[in-house]
C-alpha cells in the first residue's frame, strides 16, 4: 500500500496560502504545501537516485539513473520548508540557493536546476 496521494486542489490551495505568508500559515498547511511540491516532483521526474529531504515535512527519491536501498544515498538535496516552496514555486533560483547555502546538495545527480521550478 502506498502513500496517500494529496489531490491537486488541496495541494494549489496549500501553496497558494504558504506563498502568500509563510510564517503565518498553519503549521498543517505548510505540511500539505511541502508534500505536495514533492510529490509534483517526484512524478515529474521519476527515479531514485535523488533523495529531497525537506525535514520534518517529507522526502521523495526522484531522478532517473541508479538507485539506493540502503543507507544514505549518495545524491542528497536538502533543505528547509521555506526554501523548498521558494524553490519549487521559481521564487528562489537554484544557483541562488546553493551559493547562499539554503539548499545543501551532495553527490554527481543532486542537481535539480532542470527540474525546477515545477510545473504547476
Amino acid at each position: 500500500m502506498g502513500k496517500a496521494r494529496i489531490a491537486d486542489a488541496a495541494g494549489r490551495a496549500a501553496v497558494a496560502d504558504a506563498v502568500g505568508d509563510f510564517e503565518g500559515a498553519a503549521r498543517e498547511t505548510r505540511a500539505t504545501a511541502v508534500r505536495w511540491l514533492l510529490q509534483v516532483l517526484a512524478d515529474a521526474a521519476e527515479g531514485n537516485s535523488v533523495e529531497v529531504r525537506v525535514p520534518p515535512f517529507g522526502a521523495v527519491q526522484c531522478i532517473e539513473g541508479p538507485g539506493h536501498t540502503r543507507g544514505t544515498p549518495p545524491n542528497v538535496v536538502e533543505m528547509d520548508a521555506a526554501t523548498w516552496i521558494a524553490l519549487a514555486t521559481g521564487s528562489l533560483p537554484w544557483d541562488e540557493g546553493i551559493a547562499t547555502a539554503r539548499i545543501r546538495a551532495s553527490g554527481q545527480r543532486a542537481d535539480l536546476s532542470a527540474q525546477v521550478p515545477l510545473t504547476l
